[in-house]
């Protein structure tokens, strides 16, 4: 289920997370050659994603729990 980011934090190791409409989190590191994305190391960056979609895993899950029961 897509979910805007509306915020950015760091989690306990230092890694950026972005926070969801929804509620939810999601880690999105900058971490070559498996996830390139630099925009996440600057603060300019990071305010440009904000209003980006992102596919929530979590509302995924929940909503298959719900319509499966």
């Amino acid at each position: 289920m897509q979910q805007a980011i509306v915020g950015f934090h760091l989690d306990d190791e230092n890694h950026w997370v972005a926070d969801l409409a929804c509620g939810h989190t999601q880690h999105v590191r900058h971490d070559p050659p498996w996830q390139n994305r630099p925009w996440v190391l600057t603060e300019q960056g990071r305010k440009e994603k904000l209003g980006v979609m992102l596919e929530c895993k979590k509302c995924d899950s929940d909503f298959k729990n719900i319509t499966s029961s």
